[in-house]
């Protein structure tokens, strides 16, 4: 039963994707996007804000070979953003 699950798809097991981190007030959780071969940078910028969660999608076109290269990638880049833009990352 196990061959069959893999050979139709059902054995592909999801990458781990590590919990969110919190950075100066935000929340990071980062969500590299497949892209072929490679994983594009990506996360998700979260702060709450007057009792309202704030959602910022963060995808960049950088594409790095490993998963956990782009998980690392995507949580510095979206500490980068934090620093420069903070808050007005949701206007």
């Amino acid at each position: 039963m196990s061959f069959l699950k893999k050979l139709f798809g059902g054995g592909e097991s999801r990458p781990n994707r590590p919990s969110a981190e919190e950075y100066s007030g935000f929340r990071i959780t980062p969500q590299p996007v497949k892209d072929g071969p490679n994983y594009r940078i990506g996360a998700m910028i979260e702060k709450e804000i007057n009792g309202e969660t704030r959602v910022h999608t963060l995808i960049r076109a950088d594409t790095l070979q490993s998963l956990e290269a782009a998980q690392e990638a995507s949580v510095s880049k979206a500490k980068q953003i934090i620093d420069a833009q903070g808050d007005r990352l949701f206007d």
